[in-house]
């Protein structure tokens, strides 16, 4: 292969983004130093954190530059090698980007390890949003036998695991999703202990029910709304792993109201640990991780769901899609 393909940044988007602020590019692949790997790109994964690198705002990680390549995470396929360690056909991990092909440093890389799974997982629930999962309930939500985990954007790649890993640890799950769809794979599929509608118009009223004891765990996804009818449940020393704020990703990062006091006043009164985090803090667990989670995977006793958008040239729809909760389940490109 002597070209590329490539998806960039073609302006910053001021809210939401549309079809102009991206551009799909062909490019010259460099020629392959001692040490480095070709790769043929066969899954790219699409996940909300991708708005805010899409920005310039102070935050976490550098933004992508205006012309750069969309930030992403691939599985790719070794199609030639200079380093030692990798053979071609060889299945590697590394960030990429919106790409078809490149070249990369192969001391960077991680080979693929499933136990098994397709080799998708490796970017879904055995990848970054599993491990997101699996780290933040164990070294925040902590989970105890009998108490209840409420769970935002309960069907998606993250969402779906941190209920599973609730259960699995003896405690209830509530599901937060939007739609009755996503919410019936929720209950049905996933098992979850219950499943809450934030569209529906009694969605206070049904949190409620949902979780008559109050709620010990509660992993934010979403912030926003939910957060304002989650935070009324939180019990005496409950938790709260924030993971994602997606509902204020085209806000600037405000929302539409000043919800501080009122976060404040429940941090104070029932002794509430809210914890962001951001899954690299965690990297060195990662096969820790696999070790635990992969047979699992492998045998049915995690389940998980996929949604697959065929062709690089599609990425762009299927990320706006997703920041309006269009997708259901870990949202892939299947670019070879």
């Amino acid at each position: 292969m002597t070209t590329a393909r490539q998806i960039v940044l073609a302006s910053r988007p001021e809210a939401t983004p549309g079809p102009e602020h991206f551009r799909l590019e062909t490019v010259d692949l460099p020629e392959l130093a001692d040490g480095q790997l070709e790769v043929k790109v066969h899954y790219l994964s699409l996940d909300p954190y991708m708005r805010g690198r899409m920005s310039d705002a102070k935050s976490y990680a550098e933004p992508v530059p205006v012309d750069g390549v969309m930030e992403g995470e691939t599985v790719s396929e070794v199609v030639a090698s200079k380093h030692p360690d990798f053979a071609p056909g060889d299945l590697v991990l590394w960030r990429t980007g919106w790409v078809d092909a490149a070249v990369v440093d192969g001391d960077r890389v991680r080979k693929v390890q499933t136990y098994g799974a397709p080799e998708s997982t490796a970017l879904g629930v055995l990848g970054m949003p599993g491990f997101t999962a699996w780290a933040g309930m164990k070294f925040i939500g902590k989970p105890q036998q009998e108490e209840t985990v409420a769970v935002a954007a309960a069907s998606g790649p993250v969402g779906s695991m941190v209920g599973q890993l609730a259960q699995l640890a003896g405690a209830r799950a509530v599901g937060i999703a939007g739609g009755e769809k996503k919410c019936g794979w929720v209950s049905d599929g996933l098992g979850f202990d219950a499943a809450v509608d934030h569209r529906d118009p009694d969605f206070y009223r049904n949190l409620k029910a949902a979780c008559p004891d109050g709620v010990d765990v509660y992993w934010e996804n979403v912030g926003g709304a939910v957060w304002d009818a989650v935070r009324p449940r939180l019990n005496l020393y409950s938790r709260v792993p924030v993971c994602g704020l997606v509902a204020q990703y085209n806000t600037g990062g405000f929302g539409d109201h000043d919800r501080l006091p009122a976060t404040m006043t429940t941090v104070l009164n029932k002794s509430v640990l809210i914890r962001g985090f951001i899954q690299t803090e965690f990297a060195e667990h990662y096969d820790e991780f696999l070790a635990e989670i992969g047979p699992k995977v492998a045998d049915g006793s995690i389940t998980y769901r996929e949604d697959v958008t065929e062709g690089l040239e599609n990425a762009p729809a299927a990320f706006i899609g997703l920041l309006a909760g269009k997708n259901f389940g870990k949202l892939l490109v299947k670019v070879a």
